[in-house]
């Protein structure tokens, strides 16, 4: 989809505001967005849940440089390192911020409050141990890139033969994904990103956007129980490509400063 992950979000403007290029109030509304309130829970020396920028500011004391994404599914522990109760953690909310710096991982837990018609989205971040280590799975910005094009153009091979992809909808979002390896990038993340991370990010929602389309806009032609499991079976490596290339955008920041420092 083109709406950004919770956890993309609190990564890309908390990396900013580590850097310094946003302010603490500009970040915490970024992240914020239309949700109610984010609180974080858990945190070394607080007693109990803290508001998103003290919790900033009291992760920056404890040695955090910077914010990775982790968004992990079953059988793919995409951007986890460890331990076992937070990959769990975070394979439950299907997302989760890795610090770097210091051993802190933060998932989000999301509800919603109120009466109907007038519903107001709580987040609440746990804050628990990580291992430090390499995390798992994550691509450089120029293999999600590659990758990405490649899966895009073997999955539309296969659906346009399904006539999922032959019209409508899905067809419009497979063009704009096409087109989407020209175009300049549109500013869907935070201050100090390299451009190549918004054009690989822009790209990965719209081909996320043409895989869910392609889930649920009926069958088309697709009508046999092989012809069906075919379809889910081309649109599965896509949907994996397009969230490894998400981390990678996420997580470019760091890793383009980390290259920077290198020896």
């Amino acid at each position: 989809m083109l709406s950004q992950p919770r956890s993309g979000l609190l990564a890309a403007w908390g990396n900013a505001l580590l850097a310094g290029f946003v302010s603490p109030d500009d970040a915490v509304l970024a992240v914020v967005g239309q949700d109610a309130s984010h609180r974080v829970e858990g945190l070394p020396g607080e007693t109990g849940p803290v508001g998103l920028t003290l919790g900033l500011g009291r992760l920056r004391a404890l040695g955090v440089t910077g914010f990775r994404v982790a968004l992990p599914v079953p059988g793919h522990p995409l951007g986890l390192s460890g331990p076992p109760e937070f990959n769990a953690r975070a394979l439950d909310a299907g997302e989760a911020v890795v610090a770097v710096g210091a051993p802190y991982g933060l998932v989000p837990e999301v509800s919603a409050v109120g009466p109907d018609g007038d519903l107001h989205v709580e987040v609440r971040w746990h804050c628990l141990p990580v291992r430090e280590a390499p995390p798992a799975d994550v691509p450089s910005l120029g293999e999600a890139e590659r990758e990405l094009a490649e899966a895009l153009r073997d999955a539309t091979e296969v659906l346009s033969r399904l006539d999922v992809a032959a019209s409508g909808p899905v067809a419009e979002a497979a063009l704009d994904a096409y087109r989407a390896r020209s175009e300049r990038g549109r500013e869907v993340l935070a201050p100090g990103y390299p451009p190549r991370a918004v054009r690989v990010l822009e790209l990965a929602q719209r081909i996320g956007l043409l895989v869910s389309l392609a889930y649920e806009h009926g069958h088309g032609g697709a009508v046999s129980a092989a012809e069906m499991a075919a379809r889910h079976e081309a649109l599965r490596p896509v949907e994996r490509c397009a969230r490894r290339a998400l981390v990678a955008a996420y997580n470019a920041y760091v890793e383009e400063r980390e290259r920077r420092d290198a020896p």
